[in-house]
């Protein structure tokens, strides 16, 4: 099963919850995942992937331009349904706690149901989102002021989407015989 991880990033703190997000996804036995920074993302890559979960800085409530750009290139995908029933998931930083998060993270699964996709979030009995998260997918606030990139438990909110992603992709694939069929 193959898992695609892509993200734009300014200030390094969405590309460490990506390297999280992917270091989840590669506890699953069988997952192949693979990330890459939206500058280098193939969006040829997608039609093979069995999951696809993108993120960015939000931007006041919206997608990044860098990411935006690179989603509205996947017409071509739409037009050929290549991504219905694939697996897909969002995560973002802001750099306040009213930042936009759930808004963010609502505009980027958008695209993904236009495409036909089967969104995953994050729900409340995973110990690590029960007070901390959002059920959207992963949204974490990275204050400017902080020493840290990320804080522990947003590190630990990006592995538990890696996981949940590849469990319910693998249990996905193997009752589909494959997300593309």
């Amino acid at each position: 099963m193959k898992i695609y991880v892509v993200y734009d990033s300014e200030g390094e703190h969405t590309k460490a919850l990506a390297e999280s997000i992917t270091e989840g996804a590669k506890k699953v036995n069988g997952a192949e995942v693979y990330i890459d920074h939206v500058d280098q993302a193939d969006i040829y890559k997608l039609a093979e992937m069995d999951a696809i979960i993108w993120g960015c800085p939000g931007h006041f409530g919206t997608i990044s331009s860098g990411l935006k750009k690179w989603i509205d290139r996947l017409g071509y995908l739409w037009a050929e349904g290549k991504l219905i029933n694939k697996i897909g998931s969002v995560f973002c930083t802001t750099a306040t706690t009213h930042g936009g998060l759930e808004a963010t993270m609502l505009n980027l699964i958008t695209p993904m149901l236009h495409q036909g996709m089967i969104i995953v979030g994050l729900p409340g009995n995973i110990p690590e989102n029960a007070l901390y998260g959002s059920y959207y997918g992963v949204g974490i606030s990275c204050p400017v002021e902080s020493s840290e990139l990320i804080s522990k438990e947003g590190l630990e909110l990006g592995k538990a989407l890696g996981e949940r992603v590849a469990k319910v992709t693998k249990t996905f694939t193997n009752e589909q015989g494959g997300a593309d069929k």
